[in-house]
């Protein structure tokens, strides 16, 4: 089983590992099941918009923090966001291919923080948690997505978001390590 479900309020994606009674709910709604992951193009939008969704996401969090080695990470990351929204809608189109990137280290310094939402007064400590969180779900996100892809070529690409995402997540979970651990 490989359902997708996507929150309407907050934007989670869940998948189904195993079929139960009920339906799934996220922030008080029904969740809506995921159509288009049936074809190679329906897979690429899915990807596409989560790519614009992590790209404004960063943007927004950007102006909203008053460090400005973090603001001019996260406008880093909403850059590199873009650029991999822009190599989707390439490859979509038969004009590109994204190469494979090399093994990542995972500190999983998050996979031991509390899960928080964002907040309009949130702390640097909050906004690095999250932006940790968003990485690690996007690594998943292309890791399930590498392994439903029927395709090979399609199965290479997702991998190798995968690893740029993890790329993200390592440089994430570095800065919280020498600001926040260091400090305490």
């Amino acid at each position: 089983m490989n359902d997708f479900f996507k929150c309407k309020g907050c934007a989670r994606i869940v998948k189904v590992i195993q079929e139960g009674k009920g339906s799934l709910v996220c922030c008080g709604q029904a969740m809506q099941p995921l159509a288009g992951f049936q074809s190679v193009d329906g897979i690429l939008d899915f990807a596409i918009e989560k790519e614009a969704e992590a790209h404004d996401f960063y943007i927004d969090w950007s102006g909203r923090l008053e460090a400005a080695h973090l603001k001019e990470l996260f406008l880093t990351f909403a850059a590199e966001e873009q650029k991999h929204k822009v190599t989707l809608e390439r490859i979509k189109q038969g004009t590109a291919f994204l190469p494979s990137a090399s093994q990542v280290t995972d500190l999983k310094i998050v996979d031991y923080l509390v899960d928080i939402g964002p907040t309009p007064d949130m702390d640097y400590q909050e906004a690095l948690i999250i932006a940790m969180r968003r990485e690690k779900s996007s690594i998943k996100l292309y890791t399930d997505l590498a392994a439903i892809s029927g395709d090979d070529e399609l199965k290479t690409i997702f991998q190798a978001l995968a690893k740029e995402e993890a790329k993200h997540k390592l440089r994430l979970e570095n800065e919280y390590e020498k600001d926040i651990y260091r400090e305490n």
